[in-house]
Order: structure tokens, then sequence, then C-alpha cells
């Protein structure tokens, strides 16, 4: 019977999809497809590829530098899979110790193996590896502390290797949600139970298992949003976003040691940005890491799917090592992402992954029953995206209302824009959309951008003129108080009257003061100023009045 086993490589998720590069080695056993015992194929020939020396702290896959080992080379790999992806979310994590010139894994090894999952401990003890390899399953379950679990028997798999005991369950809480898993690999044995080393060979690997977690906020603007993170290095903490800024910032645990940086070739952070969320639309990221700003070369943008885009952060050695060097901070990373352009440069692809859409406007803060102007482009990916020339559809919509419309034959220069001027109505505020369809006459070529009319940023003051009447009225009592206070409710929810955001103090609502009645008919007169008049809403909405 031929033997090998088919190991997975390199689980690294570059740039636009998560490239799997599969690394087949031949041991004295079978092969063993993608590090699971349910994958099990037998092949009737034997792959032999070159075996490189990368390895990399901190990813989903580190083969250590070759040591010597009585005369020979070998080297340890450390690899991990899901369990199933189909059946369950459990992970694994395979360890091996190979002969580096052969690809051969040699027979009766120990290891003495002590594991973490970031800071938390899990377990250290001895494993006997007749095959050479070993292979953890970690599994969440609500435990009150860690259980390792080893399968005799082995099923199909154990019957035909004989590999009774080697498949070891690793069962606590939140284990199969990813994160950075320590290995602290000591080999006691190799070539013989009995040949005990002199000098035991010892590894540290650090494998990485994708995590993700969703943040849920309010925009002022946008509404009720949300981003994933998914992180492939540790666990995040401490997520904001910043509506005003346009910044993201959140976490990470990071051992900032030479030693660690020497090891770890890549971090690797994602975000998952919902398509509705216009201001993060934006052409371009940049990435901070306690205070230090990092290369343009580690963000890449991937726009081809339908509900939302995913901005990669490939953070390299190189930058870890800028990083290490420059910043005096040593607890961790701070992360800090902006758009690296103003919030009115936006960027959208189209349903079929050919064009690629570039969008700015002017004034940069577009007002209701005003003059506006959209400049945007047209660029084709496949052609390095080159400006092209194509017929388009364009509108501007806000629900089932059509604002505008205009249809044309797009530029082909560089230097220039197309150019579309509109009206925008008294009555259109919030968000609208700008839809490009029909491009080159695929209907299949479609996009949409969200952008905002009448922008609410944080202690932004605006009241419509036309509310002076209804101060007035009241002030004169020719409507009442309940009348006035629905109004004004209904107004500031509805964003019509804009005014900082206040705390409530109470919840027992009281009579309005006098001067508040004062307030409004000078106000109404022109005789004090809004932000004066807004002073006594926000103490109406303080004390339990006003109740928005």
């Amino acid at each position: 019977m031929v033997n090998g086993i088919l190991f997975l490589k390199n689980k690294i998720k570059l740039q636009l999809t998560e490239k799997k590069l599969e690394r087949k080695i031949q041991t004295s056993g079978l092969r063993l497809k993608h590090i699971t015992l349910f994958g099990l194929l037998l092949l009737s020939f034997v792959v032999i590829l070159g075996f490189d020396n990368v390895y990399g702290h901190g990813v989903g896959s580190e083969t250590f530098p070759p040591v010597d080992l009585n005369g020979k080379l070998v080297t340890l790999e450390v690899s991990s899979s899901k369990s199933d992806p189909e059946a369950s979310d459990d992970q694994q994590i395979s360890i091996s110790l190979i002969d580096f010139n052969s690809k051969i894994t040699l027979r009766d090894v120990t290891f003495l193996i002590k594991s973490e999952r970031g800071e938390q401990f899990l377990f250290e003890q001895e494993f006997k590896a007749d095959n050479g390899f070993i292979v953890f399953n970690f599994v969440s379950e609500n435990t009150d502390s860690i259980i390792l679990e080893e399968e005799n028997g082995g099923g199909l798999f154990g019957s035909l290797l004989g590999l009774e005991s080697r498949m070891i369950h690793v069962k606590g809480p939140k284990l199969s949600e990813g994160g950075l898993y320590k290995l602290d690999v000591t080999v006691l044995t190799a070539d013989g139970y009995s040949q005990k080393l002199d000098e035991p060979l010892v590894f540290n690997a650090g494998i990485s298992i994708a995590q993700t977690s969703r943040h849920d906020f309010v925009d002022p603007n946008f509404g009720e949003q949300n981003i994933h993170v998914i992180t492939y290095y540790d666990e995040i903490s401490n997520f904001n976003y910043d509506s005003n800024s346009k910044e993201i910032h959140f976490f990470m645990p990071f051992d900032w040691s030479q030693s660690n940086i020497n090891q770890t070739s890549v971090v690797h952070e994602e975000l998952v940005i919902p398509k509705k969320f216009g201001d993060l639309l934006v052409s371009g990221f940049t990435m901070y890491v306690n205070g230090i700003q990092l290369s343009q070369d580690i963000v890449n943008i991937d726009d081809f799917f339908s509900d939302g885009r995913i901005v990669h952060f490939i953070i390299y050695q190189k930058e870890l090592q800028n990083i290490f060097d420059n910043s005096s901070n040593t607890n961790g990373m701070n992360f800090v992402v902006k758009p690296d352009r103003d919030y009115s440069h936006m960027s959208s692809v189209t349903e079929n992954g050919q064009f690629r859409i570039l969008v700015s406007w002017e004034p940069e803060n577009l007002k209701s029953n005003s003059n506006a102007k959209i400049l945007f482009d047209v660029t084709d990916i496949f052609l390095k995206n080159k400006p092209v020339a194509t017929n388009y559809e364009f509108s501007i919509t806000q629900n089932d209302r059509i604002i505008f419309e205009q249809n044309g034959i797009s530029t082909d220069f560089k230097d220039q824009h197309n150019i579309v001027e509109f009206f925008i109505p008294n009555d259109v505020s919030g968000i609208v959309n700008l839809n490009f369809k029909n491009l080159d006459n695929n209907n299949l070529a479609k996009t949409t951008i969200p952008i905002v009319i009448d922008r609410i940023t944080q202690n932004e003051i605006s009241l419509p003129d036309w509310i002076r009447n209804n101060a007035l009225w009241w002030s004169q009592e020719q409507i009442d108080d309940t009348t006035f206070i629905q109004g004004i409710e209904y107004m500031i929810t509805n964003k019509i009257i804009l005014i900082p955001q206040t705390q409530q103090e109470t919840n027992s609502s009281q009579d309005i003061p006098s001067w508040i009645r004062n307030n409004a008919a000078w106000w109404a007169d022109g005789q004090i100023d809004d932000k004066t008049f807004v002073q006594g809403l926000e103490f109406m909405i303080k004390v339990g009045i006003l109740s928005v």
C-alpha cells in the first residue's frame, strides 16, 4: 500500500479570496485529507512536492526551520483546518514531526504539548504519536474546565492506520470560535519510544483560526448599522465607531517582543461593511496601529459581494517591525481605521463585477432646496480600472420616488468626469440613492450608492425658519402646551429639528418654565439666536418635559 498524508497548508485569506495551499508529504501511513478524520482518501500513487522553509507565527500554518536530530534534519509542521465545514464549526490543529529531506514523518514520537488560547491556559500533557503526527479537535461546550478526550479505536481512520488515541478532543467554552492558539511543543522521543532525546527539541507555535465579531450601532445619518471584524490573529475588543470622523477603533492583544515579531509573518484583519452604509463606501482606507500609520499596500477592498464589502488589512512583518521600532506602546495593538479621503469620494462595483463607479459631489454637504452636482467615473475592472466609454442609465431616488434621471455615454478620458447637475427639492432630506443601471446594455451591470442630504453631525443645530411661526403662536398662547410639545418631539425625532444629543436626567415631566416661553417669543422675533433657543429645548429634554 502506498504511503502518504495530505496536509492543508498556509490557510491565509489574502487579497480577494481565501487561498488554500495543500501540502502533500510521504509518511509511514496513508494520506489524511485536510487534516480531518472525516476526509480519508486512499490514493494509488505517490505525490511528493518540494518542502519549503516558510513558517509564520500566528497564521493558519507554521513550518519551522529544520533542526538536527541525531544527524538528520527534522522539522515540525503545525496546521489548522475545520473539522467538517458542512457539519460543524469545530476547529482542528495537527502537529507532525517530519524528516526534512525524505519528507517522511518520524515514528514513535512523544510530544509534550502546552496549549493556550489567547491568555487562557488549556492543557499541558504528553502524547505518544505512532506515526509522528497528532490531531487536536477543538469543540465548544459549556464546561467549567477544559476536558480532553482521546478517541480509542479511531473508527475507519484508526482501523486502517492503527492510530488509536491520536485524535484528541479538547472541549471547553468558545473553543470553536477561533482566535490565536499558542502551542509549546517539546519532542521527547523520536524513532522509538525508548529513544529519549538527550536534548529535547522545543518549538513555540502560534496558530490562528478566523474569529468573527459583530458590532451594532446607530449612525445619525444611516440609522442602524453593523460592522463585522474578522481577525486571523487574536480576539479583538473595545470596538467603537465615530460617526463624525468616520473612524473605526478596536484593540487586539499582541506580544511586542523581537522574538515574536521574528516569528510572525503576517497579521490579517478584515472588516465587513454593509453596502447600505454610504459613509464607508469610500475608495480607500488608512490603518494606524499604536499611532503609527501603515503603508497603503496593506489594504485591499473587495466589493464583489451584493450586500457588503470586505476590507482586508494584511500587516506584514516589515510593518510590525516598523511599529515596534517607532511606538512606545507595548500593550497590544490599538487599531484605528479611517477613510483616506473625504466621505464624498465613494466607490462601488456593479453586480456583474465588470465596472467600478467612483462618485463625488459638490458642494461637500448637500442641502435641501439647493443646486447640486454629481461627478462620477466609470472604469473597467478587467482593464485595470481604466475609464471607459459606455452607455449608462442614472437616477437619484428616495424610497420609490424618482428625484432625477439621466441617460448617457460615459467619458473615457482620465482627466474628465461625467457630470450630473440637478436641484434638490425642499422636501428631500436624509438618505437618497445614486443608481447606475444597464451599463453597456447589461442588466446585471448595476449598482447603488447611498448618500445623505442635510447631513447630521454631532452638536449640530438646524432649525428651519418656518418653525418660528410655531414658536410665535405658542408664545402667544394660540396653541396649547401639549400641541407645541408634541410638535417639537415629532420634529426632533424625524430630524426636522437638529439639536445636540442630550441625556435625559429624569422621566417625570413638569410644567414648562415661563422663561422658555419668553425665549420662544424672542427667537421668533429674531432677538435671540438659534443656540439660545435650543438651550431651552435641551433643558426640557433633560427634565423630561420633552421625550425623544
